[in-house]
C-alpha cells in the first residue's frame, strides 16, 4: 500500500513537472521575437567527425540529428567539419574554407615553421555568400569553441607573420583570410569549451590515449562494422591518409603512432593549461562580437576526501578523466591548480569552461541587457557531462532538462533574437 502511494506520488510529480516544463517552454516560444536571420554553423570538438561519417551517427545529436531538427523547425543551420586532432590554428583555417569555399591555405610561414604542406583540401563551401553583409553565428562544442574563437581572431586581425613573410618573399598568393578586417561572425557560443585548458590534458599522454578510446567508443555505438568504420582524421597537410581497403583499426593505430604527436602544431598542445594560456594571449574578445558560454558539471564532492567524483549518470567513458580532474592539483608551474579546478564535466574543468581568464565576462541573467565584446556565461548546468551536451549519454534519456533538441532550439532562439546589424 505504501509503495503504491509512493509510486502514485512519483508519477503525479512527474506529470506536474512535465506539464509545468511544457507550459514554460510554450511561454518562452510565445515571447520570442526574431530580429536577425543569420545562419548557425556548428563546429565540432576534439575527435569530432562530419555528417557523412560514422555510419550516420551524428556528432551533433548521436542517433538524433540536431541540424536537421533545427532546419525542420525553420532555422538555418549547418554543420562544419575540420581536422579532429589538428591544431586549433589549422582547424580555424580549415573552418574558414569549409564555410566560404576554396582550397585550404594554412599559410607559407606556418607551413615552413611546422614542417607540413601549405595547402589542404578544397571545399565547395556550405555558405559561399558569407561576408560582412551575410554574417553567421558559430556554436562550438569543446575544442570547437576554441576553433571558433581563433577563426574570429584571424578574420578580424589577420595574421601578421603571414603578411610579413609574403612581403619579404614576394608571395602574391597570400590568403585573404590573413589580411584581416573581416567582421563576418556575429556571435560565438561555446559549450563545454576548455578556454583555460583541461588539467586532464596536462597529464602525460593521457589525452592521446583518450582520443583513441573515444574514437573506438564512437565506432562501437554507431552500429557498423569496425573494419569499415567511416572516420577521417583529415591530416592531409601531414601526408597522412587512409589507404584503400585499410582496416579502421590499422588506420587508427598508424595515426596514433605517427610523429605528429611530438609536433607543437597538434591539438593536445592547445588543450592543456599551458597551451590555453598561450592561446588566450592572441585570441582576443572582440568588441563587435557577441560571446556566450554554457558549462556542465557531472561531479560531486566526496565528503571524506574533498575530491570531486563522477555522478552515477556520467557516461562511462568520462569516469576516468572525471576522477583525474577531480583530484589533480599543483603549485608549480603556473597556473596553480587548486580545488576550484576539481568540479568538471568529465573532460573539462568547470572553471575553465566559463570564459577565458582575464577577458571581460559577466554571469548571464534572464532579462538582462546583452552586450557585445564580453563573455555572457550561463549558470553551470548540473548533471551534464561532456557528451550530454551533444545528446548521446545516459542522462539525455533520463532527465527532462537534457532534451537536446530543446536545448539547442532555445539557444538558436536566443541568437536570432539579437538585433540585426
Amino acid at each position: 500500500m505504501v509503495r503504491a502511494i509512493i509510486g502514485s506520488g512519483i508519477i503525479l510529480s512527474s506529470i506536474l513537472f512535465v506539464l509545468f516544463w511544457v507550459d514554460e517552454k510554450e511561454e518562452k516560444a510565445d515571447s520570442f521575437v526574431q530580429k536577425n536571420q543569420y545562419p548557425i554553423v556548428f563546429v565540432h570538438g576534439l575527435a569530432g567527425w562530419g555528417r557523412d561519417e560514422a555510419f550516420g551517427f551524428k556528432y551533433w545529436g548521436g542517433l538524433n540529428d540536431i541540424e536537421a531538427y533545427l532546419n525542420k523547425r525553420g532555422y538555418c543551420a549547418y554543420t562544419a567539419t575540420v581536422g579532429p586532432v589538428s591544431s586549433n590554428y589549422d582547424r580555424a583555417v580549415e573552418l574558414y574554407y569549409y564555410i566560404k569555399g576554396g582550397t585550404v591555405d594554412y599559410g607559407a610561414a606556418h607551413a615552413k615553421e611546422y614542417g607540413h604542406r601549405r595547402y589542404g583540401r578544397t571545399f565547395e563551401g556550405i555558405y559561399p555568400k558569407w561576408d560582412s553583409n551575410h554574417p553567421i553565428h558559430l556554436i562550438g562544442h569543446s575544442m570547437g569553441g576554441l576553433t571558433s574563437r581563433a577563426l574570429v581572431d584571424l578574420m578580424i586581425d589577420g595574421n601578421v607573420e603571414e603578411r610579413e613573410y609574403a612581403a619579404a618573399n614576394q608571395d602574391d598568393e597570400l590568403s585573404s583570410l590573413f589580411q584581416g578586417n573581416k567582421n563576418w561572425v556575429y556571435s560565438v557560443t561555446t559549450v563545454g569549451t576548455p578556454h583555460n585548458g583541461s588539467t586532464f590534458a596536462d597529464a602525460d599522454n593521457e589525452l592521446a590515449l583518450f582520443i583513441k578510446e573515444l574514437v573506438f567508443h564512437i565506432a562501437a555505438v554507431s552500429g557498423g562494422e569496425l573494419s569499415a568504420f567511416q572516420y577521417d582524421f583529415k591530416l592531409d597537410q601531414w601526408g597522412i591518409k587512409r589507404r584503400e581497403n585499410e582496416h579502421f583499426d590499422d588506420y587508427l593505430q598508424r595515426v596514433m603512432e605517427n610523429s605528429i604527436w611530438s609536433s607543437e602544431d597538434i591539438s593536445i598542445h592547445d588543450l592543456d593549461t599551458k597551451g590555453a594560456e598561450r592561446n588566450n594571449r592572441w585570441m582576443d574578445t572582440h568588441e563587435d562580437v557577441y560571446y556566450f558560454s554554457y558549462t556542465g558539471k557531472t561531479t560531486f564532492q566526496d565528503k571524506i576526501t574533498g575530491h570531486h567524483m563522477p555522478s552515477p549518470l556520467t557516461n562511462p567513458i568520462m569516469v576516468q578523466p572525471a576522477n583525474f580532474i577531480g583530484s589533480y592539483f599543483r603549485t608549480h608551474p603556473n597556473p596553480v591548480i587548486d580545488e576550484s579546478w576539481w568540479p568538471n564535466d568529465g573532460l573539462v574543468n568547470t572553471i575553465s569552461s566559463l570564459y577565458p581568464f582575464n577577458h571581460p565576462a559577466v554571469l548571464f541573467k534572464e532579462g538582462q541587457e546583452i552586450n557585445k565584446g564580453i563573455w555572457n556565461y550561463y549558470p553551470t548546468q548540473n548533471e551534464w557531462d561532456h557528451l550530454d551536451q551533444l545528446g548521446f549519454s545516459v542522462a539525455s534519456y533520463v532527465l527532462p532538462q537534457h532534451n537536446i533538441n530543446d536545448f539547442y532550439e532555445e539557444l538558436a532562439r536566443q541568437l536570432l533574437a539579437l538585433p540585426a546589424r
